[in-house]
């Protein structure tokens, strides 16, 4: 009986550090992807800007940027954080630096949001997630079932960048889950220290 006793108790303590560990890896979210890790540049990726025009994120070198991937307009954790940043754009932009977001939204849609809140940053938009794809921030199944019709089903994993004029990053941060968002002042700290 005491052989079945600590075989039984061992195979509850190999099981609740198990769930313990997924527990807290979940809680901690996805790690940063390789390509993103602060000290390495910023990898040349192509999107589209809101005028439809070919991009590339090797142009950005010359001026700091803050750099967001978001999900969609669907997303309201999404509409918060734009809408958040947008009450620091002028003080952004005073450090000489640009404000991008990255959406796989449609164009239309993108063009819509950025007369809404009528500032001058940038959308990028990558539809396709190929970007997404490149630098390992796809979120499969994401897209929430009423809206994939229009959105599709995979989306990008809310990510923040900051990226010094020389191409180099500074600061990422992954959302922990999805309503995780950086402060906005986070994120101008991090541009007042290039």
């Amino acid at each position: 009986m005491p052989d079945n006793l600590n075989w039984i108790i061992g195979a509850a303590v190999v099981l609740l550090v198990a769930v313990v560990g997924i527990f807290l890896r979940k809680k901690r979210g996805p790690s940063i992807p390789d390509a993103l890790r602060p000290g390495k540049s910023l990898p040349d990726f192509a999107a589209v800007d809101e005028q439809g025009n070919p991009v590339r994120s090797i142009q950005l070198i010359g001026s700091p940027t803050a750099m967001l991937f978001v999900r969609g307009n669907w997303c309201p954790f999404c509409s918060r954080q734009v809408e958040d940043l947008t009450k620091h754009y002028k003080d952004i932009v005073d450090l000489g630096a640009k404000l991008i977001f990255v959406t796989p939204k449609p164009l239309e849609t993108t063009r819509r949001v950025a007369k809404f809140f009528e500032v001058e940053f940038d959308f990028w938009l990558d539809d396709q997630l190929n970007a997404a794809k490149q630098l390992g921030l796809v979120k499969l199944a994401g897209v929430p079932g009423g809206h994939r019709k229009e959105y599709g089903t995979d989306t990008v994993w809310p990510t923040a960048l900051v990226v010094d004029a020389a191409g180099i990053i500074r600061f990422a941060k992954l959302s922990r889950f999805i309503m995780d968002r950086p402060d906005p002042k986070v994120l101008l700290n991090e541009l007042r220290k290039l």
